[in-house]
């Protein structure tokens, strides 16, 4: 009996090999394709769009503790970079959008370290109505044990993966999501009218194929899935895990200045 388990969990472990591979096909390794796509970037401006959450940090038990790690950090060392959670329904970025400025959702102000910025947030009149379901959930998921509440702002997730490795989210009706939020900002940063730049845009999860979406719409970019299985996508690129992330950032960066100091 030992025999024939051990063998179906080989074969089963071949089999998902064999998938994998086949999917590679379609959609490759961007450290593999490494060379072939800086020399499609040659001479443009790289706008790099990262996922966090299995992205940058990897997914832990509780998404509370899910924090970079010393070595991204250290890498990224930026002075200003721009922020957009909860599925791009909140962005903060120094100059806000021309195009979006008369829908009433942005609104500016100044930061604790005396900088201007502009928040939009195209879903704020539901904060009240999320801020009760909150309350609601946490105290109906208390008889769970191994469940737990997630406030992200502008939507919430009900984590329940000890249990049986599910998550529920509850978010506002309204016609947002990532990819929406990635054309937000190439307006906001005057990418729109421009044919002198490249979206890189590197996530995991289901609500990243919005932008991925996007991106293949634009008909330039490069749009990349970090997953370890084979998976339906719309994404042109893979990377394994959040190591090879690391991995092609680091590589990203090294051309990048090279080619500036050439």
């Amino acid at each position: 009996m030992g025999s024939l388990t051990e063998s179906a969990v080989d074969n089963n472990h071949g089999d998902l090999l064999d998938s994998y591979r086949t999917w590679l096909e379609e959609h490759p390794s961007a450290l593999d394709s490494f060379e072939a796509m800086i020399a499609v970037a040659g001479g443009k401006k790289l706008v790099l769009f990262l996922d966090y959450d299995g992205t940058l940090s990897p997914i832990v038990d509780d998404p509370n503790k899910a924090f970079i790690s010393d070595a991204v950090k250290g890498f990224v060392k930026l002075d200003n970079i721009v922020y957009a959670g909860s599925h791009g329904m909140d962005i903060s970025t120094p100059t806000g959008s021309l195009k979006y400025e008369d829908e009433g959702h942005q609104t500016k102000f100044v930061d604790e370290q005396g900088s201007k910025v502009v928040k939009f947030q195209p879903a704020q009149e539901f904060l009240p109505t999320v801020k009760e379901i909150i309350q609601v959930l946490e105290q109906k998921v208390k008889t769970f044990e191994g469940a737990m509440v997630e406030d992200n702002r502008f939507c919430v997730s009900v984590h329940y993966r000890h249990v049986n490795e599910k998550v529920l989210e509850i978010k506002p009706s309204i016609n947002w999501n990532k990819g929406r939020a990635l054309e937000y900002l190439l307006d906001t940063f005057g990418f729109t009218s421009s044919s002198d730049f490249l979206p890189l845009y590197i996530g995991d999860d289901t609500t990243d194929e919005d932008a991925f979406e996007v991106i293949q719409g634009l008909g330039r970019g490069f749009p990349i899935i970090v997953s370890s299985v084979p998976r339906d996508t719309k994404a042109s690129y893979s990377l394994r895990d959040t190591d090879e992330v690391m991995d092609f950032m680091v590589r990203l960066a090294k051309w990048k200045k090279a080619e500036s100091t050439a």
